[in-house]
């Protein structure tokens, strides 16, 4: 696998992409945070506090406030934000999970599922041809929840078609999308995404957004053993803590995931993207969050290095033993869970409480 290298000096071009071993030391991971946790600050502002803080790259979510696609000045601003990104020597992937940036009546709405697409689908071609001006690593995206009105295989049907044009869009432009599963929506989870990739041809383009927390969430195995399963396709991955079938993305150390395995798995694997913490509940805390969350990173990365230079095996968690690729239990299944972009329908665990509701 190869990645953008992860620092430029300022203003000189993009350097080629560096191949990344497997089994690289945890502490070699490049930690980004994601612009959705800064959405009450200036975009330059936000750049300038990650920056200062160590991360190495930005997770972009598109938004009114932060670079957004439909504003005049476009090509304009692009050169700016390409300029200071270089300046600050961040790396950079574009998310398009804003809320109401589309409609704003209706939270991610239109989505590739719903009856008139196209403005979702012009949405997505931005993004790819923001990604492309910027050197983006990958532009992420996902597949919406389903309209209760729209029959399952409708909805599979436009999901396919869209991210068809999507990924054409990609190849013409030389990008690589990440599609992201997330809970409650039509593709949620690992199986879903292979499932949508054979879909499509499986195309070289199109690999998988990660979301660690997702993988506690509603995954079948243990953490570390989600990233082995698409580490071949794995292009984004986002970070933050979550309980079992409850999708609300927490601070680290404030739920039930055991860090150091996953990121000795993300290293085992060879990627070298960002990985970029995901903790959009919480931009009214926004420079102390990613203040603790890059220092607890730090450390998790330092004791998966150790533990991997260790001649001793320490007694370790069932997610670390599948890291190590030994033998795991299969997860718990998660219950009905509902998605965080989503009002929660009767009887599912609410998005931000894990209450029950109805």
């Amino acid at each position: 696998m190869t990645v953008p290298h992860p620092r430029q000096s300022p203003g000189s071009a993009p350097e080629a992409s560096q191949p990344v071993a497997p089994g690289a030391d945890a502490t070699t991971l490049r930690l980004g945070y994601g612009t959705n946790g800064f959405a009450n600050h200036r975009l330059d502002d936000a750049l300038a506090v990650i920056a200062d803080l160590g991360y190495d790259g930005v997770a972009l979510t598109l938004d009114h406030d932060h670079l957004d696609p439909f504003a005049p000045g476009l090509t304009r601003r692009i050169a700016m934000l390409g300029r200071r990104l270089s300046a600050l020597g961040l790396g950079l992937v574009i998310e398009t999970g804003a809320r109401y940036l589309l409609d704003p009546w209706h939270k991610h709405a239109p989505t590739l599922l719903h009856d008139d697409p196209t403005r979702r689908i012009e949405f997505l071609r931005r993004a790819v041809r923001i990604g492309a001006d910027l050197g983006a690593e990958a532009v992420s995206f996902w597949a919406g929840v389903r309209p209760d009105e729209v029959a399952p295989q409708v909805a599979w049907d436009r999901l396919v078609a869209g991210c068809a044009t999507v990924v054409d869009a990609a190849d013409a432009a030389g990008v690589t999308v990440g599609f992201e599963p997330e809970p409650g929506m039509l593709v949620e989870d690992i199986a879903g995404w292979r499932r949508l990739r054979a879909a499509l041809g499986d195309p070289a383009r199109f690999g998988i957004t990660l979301d660690i927390g997702h993988c506690r969430c509603l995954e079948p195995w243990p953490v570390p053993q989600c990233v082995a399963e698409v580490a071949e396709h794995l292009v984004n991955v986002q970070i933050d803590d979550m309980r079992r079938g409850v999708h609300e993305h927490l601070e680290f150390g404030t739920g039930e995931i055991d860090f150091p395995p996953v990121l000795a798995a993300l290293a085992q694997a060879g990627y070298g993207g960002l990985v970029a913490v995901e903790l959009p509940r919480d931009s009214h805390a926004a420079p102390a969050v990613a203040a603790r969350s890059i220092e607890f990173l730090r450390a998790a990365a330092a004791a998966a290095a150790a533990a991997a230079a260790s001649p001793v095996e320490p007694a370790v968690s069932g997610g670390a033993r599948a890291a190590a690729g030994g033998d795991t239990e299969p997860e718990v299944p998660a219950g009905p869970l509902c998605s965080a972009s989503t009002d929660a329908p009767a009887t599912v665990r609410s998005p931000d409480t894990g209450r029950r509701v109805g």
